[in-house]
């Protein structure tokens, strides 16, 4: 699939803010358009997670990021309208980070009731990379099928399980552990963690 320098990206109200935040940091160096799907618990996170008191309204990529991006895109969460609810729009795939049980079990289950699910349907059907960043502990069983079922859909579960065999020495190179996987499974060189067995002024060239 040739890339398009689009994607997608969802992010729900379970914990792990931060993850989102990270991914999006880095996401915008390398994709010339993110189209942006956050559910209003989303917000909620970010402020009580984070401190970051902006709202749909008033989002932007300078205010969440730190930077400015025009190529930011924030999307209603009903607005079907929306291109990635169409398998039409060329994208390079999705990643909902992080991803709440609820939203893997409606995507697991073929439940299109919001934009982030059918964006997430269609990246099935359409064969794209769909990459569901869980964040939920312990797992109950029922969470485990809808995983097994998005797999064998084709989504990549992929949770946020932080590695530490690189000794990160702050929460954000933790979180980074996982971002480096997310930026892996997308097909992009990463620079944020060196591959395991390969010294890093070869890894990072």
């Amino acid at each position: 699939m040739a890339r398009t320098g689009r994607l997608v990206v969802g992010v729900t109200g379970a914990s792990g803010g931060i993850y989102a935040l990270r991914f999006l940091r880095y996401a915008i160096e390398y994709f010339q358009e993110i189209y942006l799907i956050a559910t209003d618990q989303a917000f909620q996170v970010f402020q009580t997670e984070l401190g970051l008191d902006i709202n749909r309204e008033t989002l932007s990529a300078e205010r969440l990021l730190g930077v400015p991006f025009e190529g930011l895109q924030v999307l209603q969460p009903r607005d079907y309208f929306s291109p990635p609810a169409s398998g039409s729009f060329r994208h390079d795939g999705m990643v909902i980070i992080p991803c709440s049980m609820g939203t893997l079990g409606r995507i697991a289950q073929g439940i299109s009731d919001d934009l982030m699910t059918r964006s997430a349907d269609v990246c099935l059907k359409e064969r794209r990379p769909l990459i569901l960043v869980v964040r939920e502990t312990p797992f109950n069983l029922v969470h485990l099928r809808n995983m097994v079922q998005a797999c064998e859909a084709g989504a990549t579960i992929l949770p946020a399980n932080p590695s530490f065999y690189n000794r990160p020495q702050t929460v954000e190179a933790v979180v980074d552990t996982v971002i480096a996987r997310v930026l892996q499974h997308l097909g992009i060189e990463q620079r944020l963690v060196p591959e395991w067995g390969v010294p890093e002024s070869e890894s990072r060239r």
